[in-house]
């Protein structure tokens, strides 16, 4: 998730607007070229799979499109991860807060990204971000579309009342097309007064198949003791991300920070005891391990004081916990083995559904509502508010039906799958439609 107070700095426009297109413009067998705003942030690793997700939606229902990548910032890794898993993915080698340490043949400068491409496509997540870069792309006259993202619902804030800025709706209506990730998303567009061609896609990270890291998933495995199959992940979360320690350089006021801290504090031991609740109903009811790992950098500070410590004796002798950090194709590797997935954070689960596990989403209101995507793929049964008064009875009742009839389980994950990929598909199809129209030459 990404804070609001999170901007990414950008280059001049001057550049952008008058380089001349680089292809012929006579070749009508130029490749379609879309320009990729991606790469939020590394602290998360639902931030990271956004990239890989969407690339992968186009690998397999647009193959031929050509992307350029423009990073948001690909530090930890993840550049070298990408590369791995997308070899002709092109970078971006000037961007604002990341530069690649060795550029690739073929990674370009942002200005010639800006001239080359016919099409700018914002990638699925949390808002729409970088306003200023829409605008400097706004000026080349090409258009630009939004490929699955949660608008009005603010992001880490203690107030869930929704909000969508009427400088939101304006700027959304230059897109040429516009793709929500849920359903409560396209409403609020809609009443918004958004008029572009509006319709909702889930979260690119649904298509995440085939990201992996087998070599590390397999050594995590024998260092905790775990058989695959044979283990409950579990993913954390505080109602606010502490940004303002992940991040100290940015402007958060101490006000600010004793306000969210106390609001944590006071959230936490409802929360975490919901957590410990359903770990201890798990490893009593099926005897099998429970691994606790991270979502977000800050998790791994969770785990002692408000969960291991806190369980029964039988239990905590069943729990094991990573003591780092890990980025996304070997958590994916490791989520694809496990039996299920609990996590209080969002893509976790998404992960976990893309390799075809079952997964339980405990949703804090904090969250967003992205928690929407679930519901809209049949997947209602799965997300379980942590604020419901029955939430506690709903959750262990929830692992219990999937332990007894596991099977049952692995087809329902399939088949949410199986039509978040339709969707996925058809923004794609849609999304090469409208790069191809301005590849073609005027005749």
């Amino acid at each position: 998730m990404i804070s609001d107070s999170q901007s990414f700095a950008s280059a001049s426009t001057s550049a952008f607007a008058s380089a001349p297109a680089p292809a012929d413009p006579t070749d009508e067998k130029r490749p379609v070229t879309i320009l990729l705003r991606s790469g939020w942030q590394t602290v998360n690793i639902g931030d990271i799979a956004h990239t890989p997700g969407i690339l992968r939606v186009f690998e397999k229902h647009a193959p031929h499109i050509r992307f350029i990548l423009w990073p948001g910032l690909f530090d930890r890794g993840v550049d070298a991860m990408l590369r791995r898993r997308f070899p002709k993915i092109r970078l971006v080698r000037d961007a604002a807060r990341w530069r690649p340490a060795k550029p690739m043949p073929g990674d370009c400068t942002l200005a010639e990204a800006f001239a080359g491409a016919d099409l700018m496509l914002h990638s699925s997540g949390p808002g729409v971000y970088n306003h200023d870069e829409l605008d400097q792309w706004i000026q080349t006259g090409k258009p630009w579309a939004v490929f699955g993202v949660t608008v009005g619902s603010n992001v880490g804030v203690i107030d869930t009342t929704p909000d969508f800025p009427p400088e939101l709706a304006k700027l959304i209506n230059t897109s040429a097309l516009f793709f929500t990730r849920e359903t409560r998303s396209l409403a609020a567009a809609r009443q918004a007064g958004v008029t572009t061609p509006l319709d909702f896609c889930p979260d690119a990270t649904f298509a995440l198949d085939n990201l992996r890291d087998e070599a590390a998933a397999d050594a995590l495995l024998a260092a905790h003791k775990l058989e695959a199959g044979r283990f409950l992940c579990v993913i954390p979360r505080l109602r606010l991300t502490p940004y303002w320690t992940i991040h100290p350089e940015r402007p958060f006021t101490a006000e600010t920070i004793a306000t969210r801290e106390k609001f944590n504090a006071a959230q936490a031991p409802a929360d975490f005891a919901a957590l410990r609740g359903a770990i201890t109903h798990w490893v009593r009811a099926t005897g099998d391990r429970v691994l606790l790992c991270p979502e977000m950098i800050y998790a791994t500070e969770l785990f002692e004081p408000h969960i291991i410590s806190q369980l029964p004796a039988d239990v905590r002798l069943r729990v094991t916990a990573l003591d780092r950090y890990w980025i996304t194709d070997e958590a994916s590797s490791v989520y694809a083995r496990a039996s299920l997935v609990l996590s209080m954070e969002c893509h976790s689960p998404i992960m976990a559904i893309a390799t075809g596990r079952p997964t339980i989403y405990l949703h804090q209101p904090q969250d967003t509502w992205k928690v929407q995507m679930y519901p809209d793929l049949g997947l209602g049964d799965w997300a379980i508010p942590i604020d419901a008064p029955d939430a506690g009875k709903r959750l262990a009742a929830c692992m219990t039906a999937i332990h007894q009839d596991y099977p049952a389980a692995l087809a329902h994950a399939r088949a949410a799958c199986s039509k978040a990929g339709a969707l996925l598909a058809d923004a794609a199809r849609r999304v090469e439609k409208l790069a191809a129209q301005q590849s073609v030459p005027a005749g």
